[in-house]
């Protein structure tokens, strides 16, 4: 006689999103739990102090995992912030020891606007995590 043991649920993990831009990157957070992501806030991308601001919320939140838009022309095609956002997920997967997962943030900011935010930056990031979270099983 054998005995069916029960599905173990899959741990939540939480994740810190990036809408990366040249003068700010908007941060949201969400879990695979709720599968839903909240906008934070917006840094200013300059240089250094962006990454200390970054490395204080990844202290308070302790993020499994990081997520970073990656924009690309509506046919697909890389253009310069293309690789610019790929730069910085590099950079942030360096620094943090995190995974770093990119995601295709085309439209992000139109659909945020449309949904009337008022931080766009940060609504973005949280519509990136969103599609990220999206796709875990």
């Amino acid at each position: 006689m054998s005995m069916a043991v029960p599905a173990m649920p899959s741990i939540p993990r939480s994740f810190l999103a990036f809408d990366f831009g040249l003068r700010r990157v908007g941060v949201a957070s969400g879990n695979s739990l709720t599968r839903q992501a909240t906008p934070m806030k917006t840094v200013s991308a300059e240089g250094e102090p962006r990454f200390a601001e970054i490395a204080r919320l990844i202290a308070q939140w302790q993020p499994d995992a990081l997520v970073v838009g990656v924009p690309f022309h509506p046919d697909g095609a890389e253009h310069d912030n293309t690789r610019r956002a790929r730069r910085f997920a590099r950079q942030l997967h360096g620094r943090f020891g995190l995974p770093v997962h990119e995601v295709d943030e085309r439209y992000t900011t139109t659909e945020a606007a449309a949904a009337g935010a008022r931080d766009l930056d940060a609504a973005s990031a949280a519509i990136i995590l969103e599609q990220f979270l999206g796709t875990l099983p």
